[in-house]
């Protein structure tokens, strides 16, 4: 029982320790968090994660258990503090994906933009919601705009 108990407690220190929310990364001025991990006398870096004054994360650093760097993905936010764009770079700083993302006057996700490392319009995703603001529908278009499937999203209600 006491094993389980510090067991319990170590994994809720590290969910606190980890999941800042926006709020509290603004308040405490945080500009980035970065998280190594030492193993056998080595210590490799694991992620860094860097945010703007308004608390958004502005790029997300991803590394191989090398401590290489393995996917770069920087974020634009609008002023409502939504990703409007993003993009995915390799360990070289090379473009792998770029995506553009719409919202409508409720600001809700209405279309995704996905390019390739060209730059080249690959697929299109459009999304629909219902009147409560809930998600029913999502296409997805190739770069030639040919409808490629429809996801419909379906809601049970408690009574």
């Amino acid at each position: 029982m006491k094993k389980i108990s510090a067991f319990l407690i170590i994994v809720f220190s590290f969910y606190f320790l980890f999941a800042q929310s926006k709020k509290e990364i603004r308040k405490l001025k945080i500009k980035s968090i970065a998280v190594t991990e030492t193993s056998h006398s080595k210590t490799n870096n694991e992620s860094k994660t860097v945010y703007d004054k308004n608390g958004e994360i502005v790029e997300e650093t991803e590394y191989s258990k090398d401590g290489i760097i393995k996917a770069i993905r920087k974020y634009k936010h609008n002023k409502d503090g939504n990703v409007v764009e993003e993009i995915e770079y390799d360990g070289k700083n090379q473009v792998i994906e770029k995506k553009e993302i719409k919202y409508n006057a409720l600001g809700e996700k209405n279309e995704e933009l996905f390019y390739n490392e060209s730059l080249k319009l690959i697929k299109k995703n459009t999304i629909a919601y219902n009147n409560k603001g809930l998600k029913i529908e999502k296409k997805t278009f190739d770069a030639a705009n040919k409808l490629i499937s429809v996801k419909k999203y379906q809601y049970t209600y408690q009574n």
